[in-house]
């Protein structure tokens, strides 16, 4: 099984257990919320637009409500479990991984970090945090395009063959913020959940403060 399907099942066994009410990191939205978000995404191509097209938000927000009010909670975490419908783009072979992988890790963290007590860090294994790695440096930086200070991924627990720490330079700037933190953190940073990813910040106090002032929300 893939990493992006274990975490469909383990995210869809968790919002089983935390039910529709639950708090997320996603601002304003409880677990039906989010469930319906992944329904639409993969099933809705059309509400699933305004995702990323701002002028089509309201039709999005619009198939969410009505998602929300088709079916019970357990219904919809039970059709995303199933995946994508066959004429779904996401059921096309090979295009689960590159699609989901980083989808379902975000949202699920956006759930086990939330609340009152939220939950820590997990052992995902090499070849998801290589994964990871990867998948950063071919998007690092699009993801950091709207900060204005040099940014640079740092892995943590790993060297390369002369000895010196892996790095990635997202983007370039007169000063330079270093984050320091395994490959599947620094994903979390790089997606906005700057306040629960576990990694360290190495630079001038004042580019620090422009880095943790950006959007990076996705």
């Amino acid at each position: 099984m893939t990493f992006a399907r274990s975490e469909r099942a383990e995210l869809c066994d968790l919002l089983d257990k935390v039910g529709p009410d639950a708090p997320t990191l996603c601002e304003g939205w409880e677990t039906h919320d989010l469930a319906a978000h992944l329904w639409v995404r993969e099933t809705d191509p059309i509400g699933a637009s305004g995702i990323v097209a701002k002028p089509l938000s309201s039709l999005y927000e619009r198939r969410i409500a009505e998602i929300k009010q088709r079916w019970e909670f357990s219904e919809l975490v039970d059709r995303v479990r199933r995946g994508p419908a066959r004429f779904s783009i996401f059921a096309i072979p090979g295009v689960d991984e590159g699609a989901n992988t980083t989808e379902f890790f975000i949202h699920h963290e956006d759930v086990r970090r939330a609340g009152d007590s939220p939950q820590t860090s997990r052992q995902l294994g090499d070849d998801v945090e290589e994964w990871m790695w990867r998948r950063l440096k071919l998007l690092g930086r699009a993801w950091f395009r709207r900060v204005q200070v040099g940014v640079v991924l740092e892995r943590l627990g790993s060297a390369a063959a002369d000895g010196a720490p892996e790095t990635i330079r997202a983007v370039s700037g007169a000063s330079t913020v270093t984050l320091v933190g395994t490959p599947s953190e620094l994903m979390l940073y790089a997606h906005g959940r700057t306040s629960v990813a576990e990694i360290k910040l190495v630079g001038e106090p004042e580019a620090i403060e422009i880095l943790n002032s950006a959007d990076l929300r996705t």
